[in-house]
């Protein structure tokens, strides 16, 4: 018989071989509309139903590859990948100080993957604090990240965010 011991060893050990398995990059152009498709999936599934018509048709908006395109151009933010197995699961677009977007597949929820996108883009501007507007369904998650809310819950143009910061 396996012992309780033996057996949270080799769950811990399958999780963090399978968490070595993540590789994280700065986004490659070849691999963008992969990387808005991942977006725009995650959002529909789990953020649109916080949404009025208008507020989904305005992200999306925000989607639109050249949109995103210039403002990469522009230097105005950068976006950081996670792949598995050759396939985008998760993605942070940032500028200096601000996250524009933090989504990961819904099947790599609770995987540390979110963490490990904000800790890539800190590294990379070393900003001093960073702040978001948080839909509502990630507030909780945001909190676990060391975010707190810096205001009460908006909306503009059909999007409900919460504006939230983090002091590093």
């Amino acid at each position: 018989m396996m012992k309780i011991s033996h057996l949270c060893f080799i769950l811990v050990y399958d999780r963090l071989q399978r968490m070595s398995d993540f590789v994280y990059s700065e986004l490659s152009r070849d691999k963008l509309y992969d990387t808005l498709a991942l977006i725009r999936d995650v959002f529909i599934e789990f953020e649109a139903p916080d949404y009025s018509e208008e507020g989904i048709a305005e992200f999306l908006d925000f989607l639109e590859p050249l949109s995103i395109t210039g403002m990469l151009d522009d230097g105005e933010m950068r976006i950081w990948t996670c792949e598995y197995e050759g396939r985008i699961i998760g993605a942070i677009a940032a500028g200096e100080k601000h996250v524009n977007l933090l989504f990961v597949d819904g099947k790599f929820h609770r995987k540390g993957i979110a963490r490990r996108l904000l800790e890539v883009m800190i590294e990379n501007y070393k900003p001093t604090e960073i702040t978001v507007n948080s839909s509502p369904y990630a507030v909780e998650a945001y909190k676990k990240l060391g975010f707190v809310a810096n205001g009460s819950e908006r909306e503009e143009n059909g999007i409900r965010f919460t504006p939230m910061k983090r002091v590093l």
